[in-house]
């Protein structure tokens, strides 16, 4: 955008053509992280052959000598023949590392990293284990959300009621969360990343040894550009493109699951699923009607986000396909299950905080859209490619979330160019429905990087089984070898 030159300006310029200039201001000296980057983390035992310990960080790197915070760390030691630390995400925005790294832990795929590395999983600040955890409904208000059919009222005064909702969601983030709007406004990919540095620097690696799925691609993409010199390898599987602003990235989500659901239909061959109108057939009456669960109800939005849960994994198509021939047969029980694993509800009724989670480092990653226009021509290109989501759908409420969120962005959206990196190898999925296909495609491309593409219905791959896809990736994680594969 040019500017208009000012009379003032035009002065400052006139003068520069008679005299020298001044010399230019030294740039900002970066502040000193020295008291957390050169920390001892004191270990400590936490079955299974495992430690865990806490990291300590500043709540906002602009003010070291400020508040800190924690984050929370998991470690399997190297068996043998000691590399590094191979720090692993799971995602989300959300996921605990720590519970991915016990459990990798306990992978017999990966017992050829076990060997070479000390497995860390970290839980991003505001996450899991980490102090504070970010916080905004109760686990009855959770439940009641979930419940309520306000999603799937399109009308101008159910929009207006999303609306106040969604407003009143983000000031109870605020009020119930420590340190209220400073931390939030601290949450998001930029910090995480930072934090990961110091990580890095703590554990005593001089590079970065990476594992980062669906969410994690973003954490190691964001790394990669900001600390490019300082990777030696990263594995970034269910790829996120971090060029798709907001509303892109939800339609192109939305396309994936109806993508996962043809391919479904074409295994199931059932009444209930086999397209998508017997779908719609089968769900649409929720709205209206919620279906007995046991003690509590399946809704519409609940019968959605179960679906989504159960297309992630082919493994899991089975239990998906019984799940809906019950909601044909007036039982709710097995589909309510599926969307509580994916909020992450245990069976007490207590959910683990990563949806709140998510929604606090989606708002804070992403530019903002607040015209409500934008937001409805969003919606309808959303059912436009995944019309299966006919009647609601449970991700229109992150726009308006994120459209009155109580404080600012503190990244935007834009294909990383990492300078200097060390090629890393990006792992995408033909028919992942949570990060399509051509997510991965682009983020190899932008990060200078190789692409393994596995042919496949599920979300992130590797470690899981595919023998191809392990192979690859152990090899290039440990010796840092990898060619463009299919598997």
């Amino acid at each position: 955008m040019r500017r208009a030159v000012g009379l003032a300006a035009l002065t400052v310029l006139l003068a520069a053509c008679t005299s020298t200039p001044p010399a230019p201001a030294p740039p900002p000296r970066p502040p000193d992280l020295g008291k957390f980057t050169q920390q001892k983390l004191a270990w400590t035992p936490c079955g299974d052959a495992l430690d865990c310990a806490h990291l300590t960080v500043p709540l906002d790197y602009a003010k070291p000598d400020g508040k800190t915070v924690t984050v929370g760390l998991l470690r399997h030691k190297a068996a043998k023949q000691r590399i590094g630390s191979l720090v692993v995400n799971p995602g989300g925005p959300g996921g605990w590392g720590t519970a991915t790294a016990a459990s990798l832990a306990k992978t017999p795929a990966a017992a050829p990293l076990l060997d070479r590395f000390d497995l860390v999983g970290f839980d991003p600040r505001g996450v899991g284990t980490s102090e504070p955890r970010i916080t905004c409904r109760t686990d009855a208000e959770q439940d009641a959300d979930r419940a309520s059919d306000i999603e799937s009222d399109l009308s101008p005064d159910g929009v207006k009621k999303q609306l106040a909702e969604t407003t009143a969601y983000g000031a109870k983030c605020a009020e119930a969360t420590k340190y209220g709007k400073e931390f939030l406004a601290n949450v998001g990919t930029r910090d995480v990343v930072r934090d990961l540095d110091v990580l890095r620097a703590a554990l005593g690696d001089e590079k970065l040894t990476y594992l980062g799925y669906s969410y994690g691609t973003q954490i190691g993409a964001a790394y990669a550009e900001a600390y490019p010199r300082n990777v030696r390898a990263l594995l970034l599987d269910g790829a996120i493109d971090p060029a798709q602003g907001l509303v892109d990235s939800l339609v192109t989500q939305a396309a994936g699951f109806q993508d996962a659901l043809n391919e479904f239909g074409k295994w199931c061959a059932c009444a209930t699923a086999g397209d998508t109108e017997a779908f719609q057939r089968l769900v649409r009456p929720l709205i209206a009607k919620p279906l007995p669960a046991g003690t509590r109800k399946l809704s519409f939005e609940d019968a959605i986000t179960g679906t989504f849960g159960g297309l992630y994994s082919r493994g899991d198509w089975p239990a998906l396909k019984a799940a809906l021939a019950q909601v044909a047969q007036g039982n709710g029980r097995t589909l309510l299950a599926f969307a509580d694993d994916y909020y992450q509800r245990d069976r007490d009724g207590k959910y683990s905080g990563a949806i709140d989670a998510y929604f606090a480092v989606r708002c804070v990653d992403h530019t903002r859209v607040t015209d409500r226009a934008a937001i409805d021509r969003a919606h309808e290109r959303m059912l436009a490619g995944a019309p299966f989501l006919a009647g609601g759908t449970p991700d229109t409420s992150e726009l308006d979330i994120c459209s009155t969120w109580p404080v600012p962005p503190t990244s935007a959206e834009h294909a990383p160019r990492p300078a200097g990196l060390p090629k890393p190898l990006v792992v995408s999925t033909t028919h992942d429905p949570a990060t399509p296909y051509r997510q991965g495609v682009d983020l190899a491309k932008d990060l200078g990087g190789v692409l393994l593409t596995h042919e496949g219905v599920q979300h992130t791959v590797f470690l899981q089984g595919d023998t191809c896809v392990d192979r690859a990736g152990i090899a290039y994680l440990i010796d840092g070898t990898a060619s463009e594969t299919r598997c």
